[in-house]
């Protein structure tokens, strides 16, 4: 894969995340381009696709397992996601930094890949704030929310793993958070010759 180093983002749901990423490509979107998922659930209210995923059946994405098409995938809740080599070299054809939001799950299997990106870890303060972020979005059910909850036990465990990230994130602040993950990208862009981001 040709281009730019990517950047993989990662940590458990509601640490903050993609309310980072979206930050990020609003205000830079001449660098980082978004690597768009693949996944075989429904779409939420609001999701479009090819936008925030490529919504796909499990046949379909099965057959592109197999025949090599995907960097990782995993399964979470029944269904599964992944990046797709195509994701990939659609953003760096741009020759944009491609931004990959992927669990820690896939950040394992990334590590052996040809992809080398830097890894960065996004945390919450703790599990209760993430606790009370994931309650305010009001999007699962007691269910749900209690899967993402050991999930993200489970995600914050691994991430101290020696050597897997390159920075960790503790996002308890958003502009703070916003701040450092900038401070680091700011460092890839360079690293580029991409366009400087001021």
């Amino acid at each position: 894969m040709q281009g730019p180093r990517p950047v993989v983002l990662s940590g458990p749901s509601g640490a903050g995340k993609s309310t980072l990423l979206k930050k990020l490509l609003k205000d830079y979107e001449n660098i980082f381009g978004f690597s768009v998922s693949h996944t075989t659930r429904q779409p939420r209210p609001g999701e479009v696709n090819g936008k925030d995923y490529h919504f796909v059946t499990r046949d379909e994405m099965q057959k592109d397992i197999d025949a090599g098409e995907f960097i990782e995938h995993a399964e979470f809740s029944g269904n599964m996601y992944g990046t797709s080599k195509g994701a990939v070299q659609a953003v760096q054809a741009q020759n944009q930094i491609c931004v990959l939001d992927i669990d820690i799950q896939g950040v394992k299997n990334i590590k052996k890949t040809e992809l080398n990106p830097i890894y960065i870890s996004v945390q919450p303060p703790s599990i209760d704030v993430l606790e009370k972020r994931l309650r305010d979005r009001k999007t699962e059910t007691e269910e749900s929310l209690l899967k993402r909850l050991a999930a993200a036990r489970v995600d914050l465990e691994l991430s101290k793993e020696p050597g897997l990230f390159d920075l960790v994130i503790i996002n308890n602040d958003l502009e703070q958070a916003y701040s450092e993950l900038k401070e680091v990208l700011l460092e890839v862009s360079r690293g580029a010759s991409l366009p400087h981001m001021r």
